[in-house]
């Protein structure tokens, strides 16, 4: 008896053609991809791995009046770890934070959520209005404050003046703060109420629905459905603002000459770094203080996240 034996097919390989065809292509692609990625990652290496590394290098280093330049390891962080009018400008920095970030979070969010809610063409105006102070240059923004706080010329002082009372002196040493962080509130809450507003309009309609078909007013829709959802945005939101706090600088230094006796050459950490470096050539020190600033920053930016991210999984 014959059985007739079924063989399959073999299978069919790849010829060598296909096969280079295939690999010349993912080449050509990554060759691409480099080419493509090559202006950003000059520009990135030139503008801000260079001169960083430099500023480190120049950290180690000490210029002596004796000696010139010398070789000095972490003695200027060292230095910088004792330095009382270092610390001094962290804790104005840390107070000005501390006034300025629950005040801009917290109209930043109520805007959000009403531009969110409205529907008439005053809310398109609102947004616009409310932005606004953030397109104007912080250096233009200081000179209109420094005119309206003005002792003696400011309309305030001359509302005072016809009332027959004292103009308040906004730059002393009690209130300063104070009045830098409403300048850093004034300007501030409209650039992060666009991007609060933007995350609000990510929000899935369905949920919306569901939140109406369940009777769920205004009110409830907004704490329990926008605010949650605002919670990933208001992180990030914090953390740009942290970086900027730890890194103010423009109002200091343009309310520098109107309040010389209360916004001292160290009023903040940048500005410390700043006449270190360009008023006493302290460059090696400068450099130093700006590093040992970095590392705060990272510190404060750090612990916020791992705060944040521990509170979401609760």
């Amino acid at each position: 008896m014959k059985t007739r034996s079924q063989t399959r097919p073999a299978a069919k390989t790849p010829s060598p053609r296909n096969r280079s065809g295939g690999i010349g292509a993912h080449r050509a692609e990554r060759r691409a991809g480099l080419v493509l990625a090559a202006p950003f990652g000059i520009f990135f290496v030139t503008f801000f791995i260079v001169p960083l590394a430099y500023s480190f290098y120049a950290s180690l280093y000490r210029d002596r009046l004796i000696g010139g330049l010398t070789f000095t390891g972490m003695a200027n962080y060292l230095r910088a770890a004792v330095d009382p009018l270092f610390w001094k400008g962290v804790l104005n920095v840390v107070i000005f934070g501390s006034m300025r970030l629950p005040l801009i979070m917290g109209f930043a969010i109520l805007a959000a959520l009403l531009i969110d809610a409205g529907t008439s063409k005053l809310a398109k105006v609102f947004r616009i209005g409310i932005f606004l102070p953030y397109a104007v240059p912080s250096v233009i923004a200081a000179l209109i404050w420094g005119y309206i706080y003005g002792p003696t010329f400011g309309p305030i002082a001359q509302i005072a003046e016809g009332l027959g009372h004292d103009a308040p002196n906004f730059f002393s040493p009690d209130i300063v703060l104070g009045s830098l962080a409403n300048i850093a509130v004034w300007q501030f809450v409209g650039y992060n109420t666009i991007i609060l507003y933007a995350a609000l309009r990510s929000v899935s309609p369905e949920l919306y629905e569901a939140a109406a078909l369940d009777g769920a007013g205004a009110l409830k829709t907004a704490w329990h459905i926008k605010l949650p959802a605002l919670r990933p945005t208001l992180a990030l939101v914090v953390v740009f603002s942290l970086i900027a706090t730890f890194q103010y600088f423009t109002e200091p230094r343009i309310f520098a000459a109107m309040a010389p006796g209360t916004i001292t050459p160290s009023f903040t950490p940048n500005l410390y770094a700043y006449n270190l470096a360009f008023t006493n050539q302290q460059y090696s020190y400068s450099a130093a203080i700006s590093f040992a600033l970095g590392v705060l920053v990272v510190i404060a930016s750090s612990a916020w996240m791992v705060h944040n991210n521990r509170k979401g999984m609760r």
